[in-house]
């Protein structure tokens, strides 16, 4: 990791040993100093298709206490330009005072990374007032068992909601399997009561119609032996 040209030579110097005594390492860790409104960018020459994960926390210098300390009213902007391909920007990002960046190389190459640190508050510390600001980072680089790791914890209570869900899919689905029986019997039923009741409608049908026919044929018969007599 090389500090940008325009920063004193003992300076870059301080940031190249860190590099390299840091390669060997999955995590990079290192603090610098940002004043003002002005980026600190880094120069990193990343492999093709490489995963690389950072954790920044900012500092405030606070007179009252003569030391850094968190503070919330700071944000912090990250960009990631591909140096190769004419700064093309790959990543923009805007956090609060601490957080975590990820990205994806597409291409190998020189990448610069840079960090800019602003205030919501009205301190005018970033003008140069008060002094700069500390950011801490942590970066690995191709580490995704890194990052895996560190959410271990949320995947675990994802593993365990799914399961949850996958029980209560159980019971809905054996509780729709008894309605649909639950139902079968139902229309089975009802079909049942409803053939008595079309059966037993015909044969009232057909003993009226043998009833008014016998009647008929009795009215004329009756009716015959009146006008012979």
């Amino acid at each position: 990791m090389v500090l940008s040209r325009s920063q004193p030579s003992w300076l870059s110097t301080f940031f190249s040993i860190v590099t390299i005594l840091t390669l060997s390492a999955p995590v990079q860790s290192l603090y610098f100093y940002i004043h003002g409104r002005q980026p600190k960018c880094f120069y990193e020459e990343l492999p093709k298709d490489t995963l690389v994960v950072g954790n920044y926390q900012s500092e405030a210098y606070s007179p009252h206490l003569n030391a850094y300390a968190p503070d919330s009213s700071i944000t912090i902007t990250i960009t990631v330009d591909e140096v190769f391909d004419n700064d093309h920007r790959v990543v923009s990002q805007k956090g609060a005072d601490k957080g975590r960046y990820t990205f994806s190389t597409a291409d190998a190459g020189q990448h610069k990374l840079c960090f800019t640190a602003d205030s919501h508050a009205n301190s005018g510390w970033l003008s140069g007032a008060s002094g700069p600001v500390r950011l801490t980072l942590d970066m690995a680089i191709g580490e995704s068992n890194h990052l895996e790791s560190e959410d271990k914890s949320k995947l675990d209570d994802l593993v365990e909601r799914v399961k949850n869900l996958n029980g209560r899919l159980q019971d809905i689905r054996r509780e729709q399997v008894f309605q649909r029986e639950r139902e079968a019997q139902f229309r089975d039923q009802s079909e049942a009561t409803n053939s008595r009741v079309v059966r037993w409608a015909l044969i009232q049908t057909a003993v009226l119609g043998v009833t008014c026919v016998w009647q008929f044929s009795h009215l004329r018969s009756f009716f015959i032996k009146q006008k012979l007599t």
